[in-house]
């Protein structure tokens, strides 16, 4: 049988995909609030794709935290959980630690200069108060070493957890000390270059671990 020219398979995955990426950037970014139903008809309709890719994306949402199903009952957006942001963050920084301390050795001066540009943004963002330019910036400075790692295994667990934490920081925002996370960005950045893996481990555990998890509103 002649291989096909186009992979239907693939474009379904691709599909599923972009969809629960939207879905998840959605719920994080606070548009999907904490605590709103979500009704698989109206999030195809919003999306324009099948309630298919939908129902998928809500199942591994689910399994993230980001999202809560009462079978025959609701689908509803989680709230933000002090216990499950606090489980989130220490698996998060345990992973952030691991790639640092495999990456470091592997980081070419390409990929250096990508992290100091991507802390030029970070501080521009948190200069501006932009919460979403801030943690994208964060994201990509970080992603660095994710990349670096060269392991599916860390950067699976991570994109699994690290949305639940991204919620809260950004529900949070003004009350972070954003410029001491750049600072301690430009610490890693010069481990990195030293060749520290170690050190910088230290310090790539130390600062997702730092991050607080108590409700903004209460504390």
């Amino acid at each position: 049988m002649p291989i096909p020219s186009s992979s239907p398979s693939k474009a379904r995955t691709l599909l599923r995909d972009d969809v629960y990426r939207q879905l998840r950037d959605a719920i994080v970014d606070g548009t999907l609030a904490p605590g709103e139903s979500l009704r698989d008809g109206e999030l195809a309709e919003w999306l324009g794709v099948s309630r298919t890719p939908v129902r998928e994306a809500l199942l591994r949402l689910g399994e993230s935290g980001l999202v809560v199903a009462r079978p025959g009952r609701s689908t509803t957006v989680a709230v933000v959980d002090e216990d499950s942001v606090r489980n989130a963050r220490d698996v998060v920084a345990a992973m952030h630690a691991l790639a640092a301390r495999i990456g470091v050795p592997l980081l070419t001066d390409d990929q250096l200069e990508g992290m100091r540009q991507a802390n030029a943004r970070f501080t521009a963002a948190i200069e501006a108060e932009d919460a979403e330019a801030a943690l994208a910036a964060d994201d990509a400075f970080h992603d660095v070493l994710v990349v670096g790692a060269q392991s599916p295994a860390i950067a699976s667990v991570l994109e699994q957890y690290t949305p639940v934490l991204r919620r809260a920081e950004t529900l949070r925002f003004l009350s972070i000390d954003r410029f001491a996370s750049a600072e301690r960005h430009a610490q890693l950045i010069d481990l990195c270059a030293a060749g520290d893996a170690e050190g910088a481990s230290r310090l790539a555990f130390h600062m997702w671990h730092s991050l607080p998890v108590g409700d903004p509103l209460t504390e």
